[in-house]
C-alpha cells in the first residue's frame, strides 16, 4: 500500500511516498481502507520540529531527538471497515467510519491503518450519513478542539463571543458550535475572509491588521483564541466581570463524547466542515507548502481513496 513518510525533521519535501506492507487487523482492531485524511497545523509542526525554544527538548524526547520515532504522519482520517478482528463487537466490514489515530503507532497518511474498537487516547465513530469522506475526516480534530474549550468556557446562550482566528479549522468549528448554542459571535480574521466566517453564522467581523480587537468597546462572555497568538492580558481588556479567555495553546483533552456531540451538531446541519483545497496523497508535498503558508481557510484535505 502506499504511504507518505518522513525519516528526518524539515521542509516539506522531507515528505516521501513510498510502498509499505498492508496491516492486519489484530484480534481487538478494525482495518480501516482511509478514504480521507487532512493537513492540521500539528501534521507541520511535527515535520518541522517547530516548537517555542521552551518545549522544544520536550518535544523532541517525546517524537525523537535525532528523527521522527513516528515515521507516518496525520491526525485523523475518514475511511471504511475493510476487516474486524474476532473480538470485534461495535463495528462491521462495509462500516464508515471517522477517527483520530492519536498515540497509535502510525498516522492517517496512507492507504490503510488498524485501529482498536476500545480506546484510551483518539476516538473512533461512525461518520454522519451527511457529510461526504472529504469533510468526515476534516471534522474531529478541529471540531473536538472547538467544543472542549467553548464547554471549558462554559458557553450559554445569548452570550457574546470573540473568535480570533475565526477563519482557521479550529475557528471555524467555534464559530458554528456558538452559534447552535444561541451566542452572537463577532469574528476576528483578515477582510478576505468575512465572507466565509459570515456565511458560517458570525454575526460581524473585524479585521486584526486594520482594528485592535482589545480596544472594542464591546465587551464578551468568552474570547476565544482559535490560533495561539492572541493573549489573556489582551483578552481581559474586552471580557465581561467573570468572562472566559480560552485557547488553542492550553492542553486539551477532546473525549469520545465530544466527538460523538460533534457528530449529532453534524447530522442536523448545524456544523459542517469548511474544506479550503484538496490534495491527493501524491501531493502530500504540495499541500503542506500550502498549509505552511499561514493562510489557510478551514481545512486542507487529502483524498486518498474514492
Amino acid at each position: 500500500m502506499k504511504a507518505v513518510i518522513y525519516t528526518k525533521y524539515g521542509a516539506p519535501s522531507v515528505l516521501k511516498l513510498v510502498d509499505i506492507e498492508k496491516p492486519k487487523p489484530k484480534d481487538n482492531e478494525i482495518l480501516v481502507k482511509i478514504c480521507a485524511t487532512t493537513v492540521t497545523s500539528g501534521d507541520t509542526r511535527l515535520r518541522s520540529s517547530n516548537f517555542p525554544p521552551v518545549a522544544w527538548l520536550l518535544v523532541r524526547l517525546m517524537f525523537g531527538l535525532f528523527k521522527p520515532k513516528k515515521e507516518i504522519l496525520g491526525h485523523e482520517l475518514s475511511g471504511i471497515v475493510e476487516a474486524v478482528g474476532k473480538v470485534v463487537t461495535k463495528y462491521k466490514v462495509g462500516d464508515e467510519v471517522i477517527a483520530t489515530p492519536t498515540m497509535l503507532s502510525t498516522g492517517s497518511y496512507t492507504e490503510y491503518i488498524c485501529i482498536p474498537q476500545e480506546r484510551k487516547k483518539g476516538v473512533l465513530g461512525l461518520k454522519p450519513k451527511s457529510l461526504d469522506f472529504k469533510e468526515a475526516a476534516a471534522l474531529p480534530v478541529g471540531g473536538m478542539t472547538a467544543l472542549f474549550l467553548l464547554l471549558k468556557a462554559k458557553l450559554g446562550t445569548g452570550q457574546e463571543v470573540l473568535v480570533y482566528g475565526a477563519s482557521g479549522s479550529v475557528g471555524s468549528y467555534a464559530i458554528q458550535i456558538a452559534k447552535e448554542q444561541g451566542a452572537r459571535v463577532v469574528a476576528v480574521c483578515s477582510s478576505s475572509n468575512f465572507e466565509m466566517v459570515t456565511a458560517l453564522g458570525a454575526d460581524s467581523a473585524i479585521d486584526y491588521r486594520k482594528q485592535d480587537y482589545s480596544l472594542l468597546e464591546k465587551k464578551f462572555d468568552i474570547v476565544f483564541d482559535a490560533v495561539g497568538k492572541t493573549s489573556k492580558p489582551k483578552a481581559k481588556k474586552v471580557l465581561k466581570q467573570g468572562g472566559s479567555f480560552v485557547t488553542v495553546k492550553s492542553i486539551t483533552s477532546p473525549k469520545q463524547e465530544h466527538l460523538n456531540k460533534l457528530c449529532e451538531l453534524a447530522e442536523t446541519g448545524n456544523v459542517r466542515p469548511y474544506i479550503d483545497k484538496c490534495f491527493p496523497l501524491s501531493e502530500m508535498v504540495a499541500a503542506h507548502e500550502y498549509v505552511d503558508k499561514g493562510q489557510k481557510k478551514g481545512n486542507v484535505v487529502i483524498e486518498i481513496a474514492n
